[in-house]
């Protein structure tokens, strides 16, 4: 792995800093700009992966800051824009539980001793991926000022399904490290 204080990490950390900006954007009503913020950090993900991959810059930091950084950015849209009542509120508090169960299940195995490794799963690839298109889709929406009816029927059950399947999986995974070694 290369040095830590790489060129693609300080994109993701650039790519971290731009969450407060877009959640501004969106509470001021700025939608036109906060849909840039949020291609220009989704533009910033693909350019940062590449870099690391194609240089050889692939750092221990960076493999913790990027999945991080979409969180980050994805967890505080949804919140915001379910408080402004532009997502349904039970979709926004489904992604954050899933979330916290994931990281309150990996705390939990190491402060427990057991400490565990988090492989992303292909569900939680695809759960990511539909998650932004959402938000993306949600922002544009927003600042076209088309109608929401159509995309909250049809956007927001596959990021319910996709969200309960891969924390499904990963609770799942947790469970049975948890098991290896107990006799269980």
């Amino acid at each position: 792995m290369a040095q830590t204080v790489s060129l693609p990490n300080l994109i993701t950390i650039v790519r971290i800093l731009l969450v407060p900006l877009a959640v501004w954007l969106v509470i001021d009503g700025q939608m036109h700009l906060a849909l840039l913020v949020f291609l220009v950090a989704g533009i910033s993900d693909a350019v940062d992966g590449w870099l690391a991959k194609r240089y050889d810059m692939k750092t221990e930091l960076g493999a913790h800051l990027d999945p991080l950084a979409d969180k980050l950015l994805l967890i505080a849209l949804f919140v915001t824009l379910a408080i402004m009542e532009r997502v349904p509120a039970w979709l926004a508090i489904l992604v954050v539980s899933r979330d916290v169960l994931i990281v309150g299940g990996v705390v939990l195995a190491w402060l427990l001793g057991r400490p565990m490794e988090m492989h992303p799963h292909p569900v939680s690839k695809a759960n990511t991926a539909v998650q932004i298109v959402y938000v993306g889709l949600t922002l544009l929406f927003l600042a076209m000022d088309w109608d929401m009816f159509w995309l909250d029927w049809i956007g927001a059950p596959p990021v319910a399904a996709l969200t309960i399947a891969s924390g499904a999986l990963y609770l799942r995974d947790w469970l049975r490290h948890m098991a290896e070694g107990n006799g269980a």
